[in-house]
This record gives C-alpha cells, sequence and structure tokens, in this order.
C-alpha cells in the first residue's frame, strides 16, 4: 500500500516504514505528525484518487531529525564582464519516517494559523489609517518616510519628538546626503496644523536645510 501525499508544499509516493526528507518542519525531533492532505492511495488493485484531496485518509509520520541537505553550487557569470558570483546553498531539511498510512476516519486538523494571520491585518490597516504623509517635510522623499515608518514613526507627531541625530541613525542607509535638523521643527508645525507658517518656512529652506 502506499500513498501520494503532499508535505510542506510538496508532493511525495510513501509507504509504510520509508523514510522522507522534507522541507523544514516546526515539529520537535521525536513528536509524530499526521498529514492529511492525501491525493492518491493504492491499497492492492484498489486506487482512490483524491477530488483534489481523499476525505478521511491521512498518512502519520515520526520526526527522526532536522538536518541540512548536501550544498549546492550557485556560480553566475557574465562573458567580458568581468563578473563572477559563486554562492553555496544548503536547504534546511527533516527527516521522516512514514509510521502508518489511514485510509479512513482521519480527522482534517483545523486551519489555526489562518485566524492567527487575521488579526495582525487588521492592526496595520488602522495604523496606516492614522499615518500622516511625511513626505510633507521638506527634504524627506519616499525612501526616507518609508523607513521612517518601518522604524514606528508614522506621524508627525511622532517625528517632532524625535532627535534630529536620531532620525540621521535611522536613515544611515538611504543613499544621499540628508540634513535633518529642520524635521522634527517642521513635523511639530504640521501636527499643530499651522500649514501657513510651515510652507513660509519651507519657501527659505533648501532640502531641509536652511537656503
Amino acid at each position: 500500500m502506499y500513498a501520494i501525499v503532499e508535505i510542506a508544499g510538496q508532493q511525495f509516493k510513501v509507504a509504510k516504514d520509508q523514510k522522507v526528507y522534507v522541507h523544514r518542519l516546526q515539529n520537535e525531533e521525536g513528536s509524530k505528525v499526521t498529514f492529511d492532505n492525501v491525493l492518491l492511495l493504492e491499497d492492492g488493485s484498489n486506487i482512490t484518487i483524491g477530488a483534489p484531496a481523499i476525505d478521511g485518509a491521512a498518512v502519520e509520520a515520526k520526526v527522526i531529525k532536522h538536518l541540512k541537505g548536501d550544498k549546492v553550487i550557485v556560480f553566475k557569470k557574465k562573458r567580458r564582464k568581468g563578473y563572477k558570483v559563486k554562492n553555496g546553498h544548503r536547504q534546511y531539511l527533516t527527516e521522516l519516517v512514514i509510521e502508518s498510512i489511514v485510509s479512513s476516519g482521519a480527522k482534517k486538523a483545523e486551519p489555526k494559523k489562518e485566524a492567527v494571520k487575521a488579526a495582525p491585518k487588521k492592526a496595520a490597516a488602522k495604523a496606516t489609517d492614522k499615518a500622516d504623509d511625511l513626505k510633507k517635510v521638506e527634504g524627506i522623499g519616499p525612501k526616507i518616510a518609508e523607513t521612517l515608518v518601518a522604524a514606528g514613526i508614522s506621524t508627525f507627531a511622532e517625528l517632532a519628538k524625535t532627535d534630529a541625530a536620531k532620525i540621521s541613525e535611522i536613515i544611515a542607509d538611504v543613499r544621499g546626503n540628508h540634513v535633518t535638523d529642520t524635521w522634527p521643527a517642521q513635523a511639530k508645525l504640521a501636527a499643530e496644523g499651522k500649514w501657513d507658517e510651515l510652507k513660509k518656512w519651507q519657501d527659505e529652506l533648501d532640502g531641509g536645510k536652511p537656503a
């Protein structure tokens, strides 16, 4: 008896007592795992094909150990360009031994991960609604605004409370010569809604610094 089952995004043909190497699983060594996405079952002359999976069928296995696969060399070269890049890669794997193949009666695992992922999306949506357009500060472009938001500075009020030296440290990896001295003060005016005063001051600035 054998089965074709999907494990960690790959399909395997497995039989009882067979060892299988799959992409790294989160389960601990020695623990037992059940895979219920069985696509095909063969028992003697009887072959059952799922649509796409067979209801009630499952493959039960035991985690033997976690390991790395053989090294694969990736070499890239461009002719007459002097370009050569050599990288090595070892895939993280998990060794399983198939303990049994159940043709019926197995319970489907509940999709717990989907419920966990739904919550962060709502939180992210709320955070986006409250964010200000930091690009309205003279000297801040799209890349810098993105970097500041990633660092937890998404509003004018938060930017106004941040020291200019700290801002320079956050955007250190962004290309260009950025003068952040006036950014907190500009953000303070924006947070207070003093747009006319901010616009008048920005007309006198050159990329965020006095002209």
